[in-house]
């Protein structure tokens, strides 16, 4: 009776200390996956009815090949997976389309372009494996993003605008603050270039393309004191 005693306490230990390694090895989820968790899910759910009025207006237009572009990416560890988004630039529709894949952890909000298989800059074969044995591209270190810093600085006129270079620089120096300033950035800039827009637009009057043709002319260009009497009577002497 005793050694059946002994045997199931010493069994209820055993399972005791399992229980507690397995709490001790749960880790929270890094902030990166929390950022994009939560931001990507409000922002999804403030965007569902805009992307549900944008898929009736497509499927009422019947675009070749369906309202969704389907499209293999390489994600991160080199996992290849189906990105489908709507077949429309307008308002960022097709980004935006892309939200339910930050939520499911295949994309981030932050991270280098998605990249098909077969494309020589992702480290992988067509098939989604790597292309050397052995070998980890950087790209498969992180997820790929539905913005990044390769998007931002090419709308900046930056002379280094080599997208893998920046996609790299990212990959060796991301973390939450880099990527809530590009977050900030990308928001910021289509909405100042539509503040523009819509500032010219309020300012525009009949006959202000003609009065600044005419302000372009090339006397404009020309040094302080230039007389047009002079050029003409240079011309007569010759």
């Amino acid at each position: 009776m005793r050694a059946r005693v002994r045997g199931r306490a010493g069994a209820r230990a055993e399972v005791h200390v399992q229980a507690e390694v397995r709490v001790r090895r749960w880790e929270p989820p890094p902030a990166k996956r929390v950022l994009d968790l939560t931001l990507g899910s409000a922002l999804l759910t403030l965007a569902t009815p805009l992307l549900a009025a944008g898929a009736v207006a497509l499927a009422a237009r019947r675009p070749p090949g369906g309202v969704l572009a389907h499209s293999p990416r390489v994600g991160q560890d080199g996992h290849v997976f189906v990105l489908r988004s709507l077949r429309t630039r307008r308002l960022r529709l097709d980004l935006l389309s892309r939200l339910p894949y930050v939520v499911r952890g295949d994309l981030s909000l932050v991270g280098p372009e998605p990249l098909a298989p077969d494309d020589p800059r992702s480290g992988t074969d067509p098939a989604g494996t790597p292309a050397s044995p052995g070998a980890r591209h950087w790209r498969q270190e992180l997820k790929p993003g539905l913005t990044g810093l390769a998007q931002i600085r090419s709308r900046s006129g930056m002379p280094w605008d080599e997208p893998a270079l920046l996609d790299q620089h990212y990959a060796e120096h991301h973390g939450v603050r880099v990527d809530l300033a590009i977050l900030a950035s990308a928001v910021h800039a289509p909405l100042r270039e539509a503040t523009r827009g819509l500032a010219r637009r309020g300012r525009a009057r009949p006959g202000d393309t003609d009065r600044g043709k005419a302000r372009l002319s090339d006397t404009d260009h020309r040094l302080s004191g230039y007389s047009t009497a002079e050029e003409v009577g240079s011309v007569g002497t010759d």
